[in-house]
C-alpha cells in the first residue's frame, strides 16, 4: 500500500491534482500560523468580556481565516488548471490574474471582519508595488527563483509621507470611512492619551 501510494505522489500525471491539495493544506496552516498569535493579543490587550467568549472569538478567525486561505489556494490552483488545459497546455499571462479575480470574489467577497483585514492588507501590497525599486542588482532572481527587491528609499519615503497624512486627515474628519480594527487602535493613541484622572490612568492604566 505504502509504495502503491508513494509511486502515485511520484507520479508526474498526478502532479497537478496534488498540488491543489498540497495548496489547500498550506493555506490552511498559514491561516493558523498568521491569525492564531494576532487573535491572541487582541484578546489579552483589547479583548471584552470573559475568557471563554474570548476564547469563542480567537477560534473563530483563527477558523474563518485558515479555511479562506485554503479555499482561496484551492480554487486559484483548479481556475489555473483549467484555463490551462483550455489553451492546450499553455499558460496565459492573463490566467493568473483571472484566477486570482474569480478565487477573490468567491472567497472574500462577503465582507467580515477576518475578510476586510485580508483584503486590505493584500492591497496595500499591491499599491506599493508600484513603487520604484531600488537600484537593481545584476540578478533578480535566485536558483531561477524571482528574489523581491526592496523600493527606493526616497519614493518609500514620500509614499509614508502621504500614508501618514492622508490617514490622520481621515481620522480626524472622515473617521467613519476607516477599517474598524485601524479606527480602535487610533482611538486608543490619539484620543485616549488626551484623559486621565490620577497618575494611576497617566502612567499605569489607559482608563
Amino acid at each position: 500500500m505504502s509504495a502503491l501510494l508513494k509511486e502515485a505522489i511520484s507520479n508526474p500525471a498526478y502532479h497537478d491534482y496534488l498540488a491543489i491539495l498540497k495548496g489547500a493544506r498550506n493555506g490552511f496552516v498559514y491561516g493558523v500560523k498568521v491569525r492564531f498569535p494576532h487573535a491572541l493579543i487582541m484578546a489579552i490587550l483589547f479583548g471584552r468580556g470573559d475568557w471563554p467568549s474570548r476564547l469563542r472569538v480567537i477560534f473563530r478567525t483563527t477558523k474563518q481565516h485558515a479555511f479562506n486561505l485554503a479555499k482561496f489556494v484551492t480554487l486559484y490552483k483548479t481556475f489555473l488548471l483549467l484555463q490551462r488545459r483550455a489553451n492546450g497546455g499553455k499558460e496565459r499571462n492573463a490566467d493568473t490574474f483571472v484566477a486570482g479575480l474569480l478565487g477573490g470574489y468567491i472567497v472574500f467577497g462577503r465582507r467580515t471582519a477576518v475578510n476586510e483585514q485580508i483584503v486590505l492588507y493584500v492591497v496595500s501590497r499591491v499599491v506599493a508595488s508600484f513603487l520604484p525599486r531600488a537600484a537593481l542588482p545584476k540578478s533578480t532572481t535566485v536558483d531561477g527563483v524571482v528574489r523581491p527587491i526592496p523600493p527606493d528609499s526616497r519614493y518609500f519615503s514620500v509614499f509614508a509621507a502621504l500614508a501618514w497624512g492622508a490617514v490622520m486627515w481621515l481620522f480626524k474628519y472622515r473617521g467613519q470611512t476607516l477599517q474598524t480594527g485601524m479606527f480602535n487602535s487610533m482611538v486608543y493613541l490619539y484620543r485616549e492619551s488626551e484623559v486621565w484622572n490620577d497618575l494611576r490612568t497617566l502612567v499605569w492604566h489607559n482608563k
